[in-house]
């Protein structure tokens, strides 16, 4: 058998990773901004941690957990979301203490997993950046929320984005437009595909958020949710989107937009990007409101979002957006014959504890091989080093561009190498 990865995972090989790498440091910087501190929780939960906060019925639970027994004979599941784990994480470590400032704000970034169709920006194994907010029911802080992720797309250079709206109002608002919705769609079962045949009787606002071509035509006149929403949620909802204006973030109202966990409440949304003439999704969240509860907490409202890497990275490319990623070498080291091989070791370490990216030849090759690596490498500085300059404490600093030089002592190297910087560029 030819070992290979598993199917729907991949290999992050240099060269890509550094994109990777940039993506989540600039995410982790806006985050900053907004107060968001990083939680990291287990790969794997209980099984029921996924099941009952996200809903027994959607697809996740039923067609894409990868979950087994353990030694233990525990039920066990790899994530296959953010939220619910955190939801956990928050309850078991009781930031729902007085002493714990509110609004607790967290971010998070790792591996999921979901068993589906691998695909371009959809695989089994995939990497989300998220946030959760927990502790208040401020609509500023949902508006709040979405501005940040408006910025963080901003600052990637991600064009043509697009946010969709809606709200699922609370409990009861929803137990209206739910009754509602089966009772346009029961005549029409018959036409729909056979998911949102099951999804009428388990759940059936999963039915408008359906991909499949006949159940998009039998929702085009579906009762819109935001007909059924109580005063308490209209006033939620008006107020997000007045917050929206006053930060200048346009939006359109998307009533068929659902969301497919079961979990959310009141605030919804999508930021939605065009990408060769097809929309993708590259951001999702909205507001849960019970979900601590549920995980054994107190009241507690929430709001939070997800967001792809892969995904990310996609759009990324596929928009041609150039990121900034430095991946030139400061100085290379050019090793001249095996005597130089102690002191050029303790050359290139001195530079590196001064802050330099430095590299060295380990393959005793010719020196034109090492010139050629050294332009490999982006190097912007390259240093030969030999038996004559080891005796001779002297050494010359070629600029790799310019090729201007200098030649100092190998002290100068090693304690001021910046100051010898300056003088090439002068």
């Amino acid at each position: 058998m030819k070992l290979q990865k598993p199917k729907g995972t991949q290999d992050i090989l240099p060269g890509q990773s550094e994109k990777w790498q940039y993506v989540e440091a600039l995410a982790r910087e806006t985050f900053k901004k907004y107060r968001y501190q990083e939680i990291r929780t287990p790969i794997f939960e209980h099984y029921e941690v996924i099941s009952r906060s996200v809903g027994d019925t959607t697809d996740i639970v039923t067609k894409e957990m990868y979950d087994f027994y353990d030694k233990g004979d525990r039920h066990i599941t790899l994530r296959p979301e953010g939220t619910a784990p955190v939801v956990r994480s928050y309850v078991e470590n009781k930031f729902f203490a007085p002493e714990v400032q509110k609004p607790v704000k967290l971010y998070y970034m790792g591996s999921m997993f979901r068993y589906e169709r691998p695909q371009a920006g959809r695989l089994r194994e995939f990497h989300q950046i998220g946030v959760e907010c927990f502790g208040t029911l401020n609509p500023a802080v949902d508006v709040e929320t979405i501005a940040m992720a408006a910025q963080l797309f901003d600052e990637l250079g991600i064009q043509n984005v697009t946010l969709h709206l809606n709200s699922l109002g609370n409990s009861s608002s929803r137990a209206a437009y739910r009754q509602a919705l089966i009772d346009y769609l029961t005549p029409l079962r018959e036409g729909l595909s056979k998911d949102s045949q099951r999804r009428l009787e388990e759940n059936p606002l999963r039915v408008l958020d359906s991909k499949e071509p006949e159940d998009k035509v039998a929702v085009e006149n579906a009762p819109s949710i935001l007909d059924y929403l109580d005063e308490e949620s209209q006033i939620h909802f008006d107020t997000v989107r007045q917050l929206l204006e006053k930060l200048d973030i346009p939006y359109i109202i998307d009533t068929n937009m659902v969301r497919g966990l079961d979990y959310y409440n009141h605030t919804i949304f999508e930021f939605v990007t065009d990408v060769a003439g097809s929309e993708l999704t590259i951001c999702a969240g909205g507001r849960y409101d019970s979900l601590v509860e549920y995980f054994g907490g107190p009241d507690t409202p929430s709001f939070g979002f997800g967001m792809g890497v892969e995904r990310l990275l996609l759009v990324l490319d596929k928009q041609g957006v150039s990121l900034p990623l430095e991946e030139e070498l400061d100085i290379y080291i050019t090793v001249l014959g095996a005597e130089a091989n102690g002191r050029a070791l303790e050359l290139v370490q001195a530079l590196r504890r001064q802050g330099f990216r430095a590299e060295r030849d380990y393959l005793d090759r010719k020196i034109k091989a090492q010139f050629k690596s050294a332009d490999s490498f982006g190097a912007k500085t390259i240093l030969t080093l030999g038996q004559s300059e080891i005796e001779s404490n002297q050494v010359t600093v070629k600029n790799n561009q310019t090729r201007a030089e200098v030649t100092v002592s190998l002290t100068d190297v090693e304690t001021n190498f910046q100051e010898i910087l300056k003088n090439l560029e002068a």
